[in-house]
């Protein structure tokens, strides 16, 4: 196939356009900058600009046969909604708009786990669980939603076309240039005593989350979600710095933090913010350090079919492409 990839130089897009080159597909990636990309060897047509500037994005997308967007503003210490939404939610309208343009009927569209209600170890939500606090507070996760529900309008639109939405955990791996995940793993790496909140996330290998992606050119149903975790990445972020520890070989203490005390930065981080200060620091976003988010991931696994690397290899390979990239 002909694919436009937009969002390419992010930690997804890198290992969605590796693998898309793997399978001999025919890309195309809109940047804002030429450089934006870090892989070698080249492989790809690029067009330099916007993606929010219409007339760039349809020329970008001639010609091609699926769009896939991995393109997304996580940056969580954006004051406002409306800072997310250009790219969180214009940005899909616009696609939209392409496609019908052009004739394109292949969306693949990149969410997240938070535009659903978490579950726990023992019963793991599944796509249909209604979203849930703190992540129906959360700027970012309702911008998402807001972008998940003008992809299944499009689907249901174009009912023989092809739109399929796939809400990752939390990614880890290579490739991680900006950095984005990665800095959890940062945080606690080789110190004597790392400090962890109590909570826990649905961790999953990029590369996992790149297959699924690259699979859902073909596989899937018309405007269904899609979560694409690891059965045994439901970790507490304790657990994942005890596992990062044992898989890097070296000694540590995990103390996890009381809620109380990440409940005071949040309070103190929220009186920064409405003062203008741009700190991730939030009561809604330390809370979702709080709460254990954890999914099943039935549905990807049996519709599109990608392979489960273990946790400890997607922290082994994002140290080893660090190291490699000092």
């Amino acid at each position: 196939m002909k694919v436009l990839l937009l969002g390419a130089t992010g930690l997804l897009g890198h290992n969605v356009l590796q693998k898309l080159l793997a399978a001999g597909h025919d890309v195309s990636v809109l940047v804002r900058h030429a450089d934006g990309i870090k892989l070698p060897g080249g492989g790809w047509q690029t067009f330099v600009g916007s993606p929010l500037d219409y007339a760039t994005l349809l020329n970008a997308a001639k010609g091609c046969d699926a769009v896939m967007n991995c393109a997304g503003v996580t940056d969580m210490s954006l004051l406002r909604l409306e800072d997310y939404l250009p790219v969180n939610c214009e940005l899909p309208k616009l696609i939209v708009r392409v496609m019908e343009e052009h004739g394109i009927s292949t969306l693949v569209h990149t969410s997240t786990v938070n535009t659903i209600g978490y579950g726990s170890v023992e019963c793991p939500a599944a796509e249909s669980e209604p979203m849930k606090e703190p992540f129906k507070s959360s700027y970012y996760a309702q911008s998402k939603r807001m972008g998940e529900e003008i992809v299944r309008s499009a689907s249901l639109k174009h009912p023989n076309g092809h739109y399929v939405i796939i809400n990752p955990g939390y990614m880890l791996g290579a490739w991680d240039v900006k950095p984005s995940s990665g800095r959890m793993l940062q945080m606690a790496y080789n110190k004597r005593v790392a400090f962890a909140p109590r909570g826990g996330k649905a961790f999953v290998a990029v590369r996992d989350v790149a297959e699924a992606e690259v699979n859902a050119l073909t596989k899937g149903v018309n405007g269904e979600r899609y979560i694409v975790t690891n059965r045994c990445g439901n970790l507490a972020i304790r657990e994942l710095y005890e596992m990062q520890a044992r898989v890097m070989g070296y000694r540590q203490r995990v103390v996890e933090l009381p809620d109380f005390v990440l409940s005071c930065a949040g309070y103190a981080g929220g009186v920064l913010r409405k003062c203008g200060a741009c700190t991730e620091l939030s009561y809604t976003n330390v809370s979702q350090l709080m709460v254990r988010e954890f999914y099943d991931n039935t549905h990807g696994i049996k519709d599109l079919g990608y392979k489960e690397t273990p946790i400890e290899q997607a922290i082994a390979e994002y140290h080893e492409w660090k190291n490699n990239n000092k």
